[in-house]
């Protein structure tokens, strides 16, 4: 099984299709075995030499520069994480987890993602994270150096609101975030069968023929049978400007914790397609944290999983006004 998270824009802008759909695993799925956390690291390990930024790219880089200042201007992609002018109850809070954690909204059809929205069973990961970032030939060294500062205190973020052990590093990572310009992306499929022995062609062809109007994408896999994830590749446009950029780090790298969904009714949230909100908020911190709750176990129905998220809801709501 695997999940999608897809990041899109639409002729008025970005709009956060986070996308999960189930589709069957590689046919020899990778085994990872957890290890102890090891020190941090340097976590570029790997280059996928492609030639220096061509005109396709460079076009890309201006489009995107546009799509960003078009957002700022209408007050859009906001960075405060809500507040006043967005309250929500216990009963909001838990709809919108069930929506976002417990729903599909793209089946895999051959070798392509088909909007349907589907239930689905709840997915985490299970085993500590080993995450590492990847850069193709294009991008500078100093924006390496950018990007993954940003990564490494987002990871330390999300390890913190889930309890989940998240080590950057660069020896045998499961969960890989890849920067990748249109060339780097293109040539990077030898890279990605390394990565995921056995990927399938849609998972390929989701990533190599990227269009322009999904910002980045998220693929997390679990074994067959099961929901606990094992394995994650996340792609960030190397053109991005520095807000849709971080925006992109900032959804992708939660939807492959397991908050793969979106809803129109969550408000402050990421998880949503207006894209009001550029980066992680108050509610979705508390969206992860009902995620990785103890009470919940991984493979739960939306029907299994509802009560207790009420409940678990109606705690941090009543912690949080306290």
């Amino acid at each position: 099984m695997k999940s999608w998270g897809v990041k899109y824009l639409s002729a008025l802008g970005l709009l956060a299709l986070t996308a999960c759909a189930t589709a069957p695993a590689p046919q020899q799925p990778p085994t990872i075995t957890p290890r102890p956390q090891e020190r941090a690291q340097s976590a570029v390990r790997h280059q996928i030499v492609t030639p220096v930024t061509d005109e396709k790219s460079a076009a890309l880089r201006r489009y995107y520069e546009r799509i960003e200042n078009n957002y700022v201007v209408r007050g859009m992609l906001r960075t405060d994480g809500g507040g006043p002018d967005t309250p929500f109850t216990d009963e909001m809070l838990a709809r919108n987890f069930v929506r976002i954690a417990l729903f599909d909204e793209y089946v895999v059809d051959g070798d392509r993602l088909r909007a349907r929205a589907t239930e689905s069973r709840l997915r985490r990961w299970e085993q500590p994270i080993r995450m590492s970032v990847e850069f193709g030939a294009s991008v500078p060294r100093a924006q390496q150096a950018t990007d993954t500062a940003e990564v490494t205190a987002y990871a330390g973020r999300l390890s913190r609101i889930t309890g989940v052990p998240i080590t950057m590093t660069d020896r045998d990572p499961n969960y890989y975030v890849l920067f990748l310009d249109e060339n780097d992306r293109r040539a990077s499929e030898d890279r990605l069968r390394a990565m995921v022995p056995g990927i399938s062609p849609s998972s390929l062809r989701a990533i190599l023929t990227l269009p322009r109007d999904q910002l980045c994408i998220v693929v997390a896999f679990s074994e067959p049978g099961q929901s606990e994830y094992v394995k994650a590749i996340a792609i960030i446009r190397a053109e991005h400007p520095p807000l849709l950029r971080k925006s992109c780090i900032h959804e992708e790298l939660a939807q492959g914790m397991g908050l793969a969904n979106d809803s129109r009714a969550a408000r402050p949230s990421i998880f949503n397609d207006d894209e009001e909100f550029g980066l992680l908020t108050t509610q979705d911190e508390l969206l992860l944290q009902m995620l990785y709750d103890r009470r919940l176990s991984s493979g739960m129905t939306p029907q299994e999983a509802a009560p207790i998220a009420a409940t678990i809801a109606t705690e941090l709501t009543t912690a949080g006004a306290s």
